[in-house]
């Protein structure tokens, strides 16, 4: 999971991959406690598993995989 531990905030580094998804949004580095509430108001994002399935992400990163 080292590959993974490096994209997390320091207190979510060695938790398990199976409890990840349920993680807030802020356990992601570089995602703020103030990020994590703007996403929330925006898209209602709360957990890491949220952000992976919201429809908008989801386009975003078709869009750009289908453009390169």
């Amino acid at each position: 999971m080292t590959d993974i531990a490096d994209k997390l905030d320091k207190a979510y580094e060695g938790k398990p991959l199976s409890e990840l998804p349920d993680a807030p949004v802020a356990a992601l580095q570089g995602v703020s406690e103030s990020d994590a509430e703007q996403l929330e108001k925006a898209f209602g994002i709360r957990t890491i598993r949220d952000l992976g399935n919201n429809k908008y992400f989801r386009w975003a990163q078709a869009i750009n995989q289908l453009a390169e």
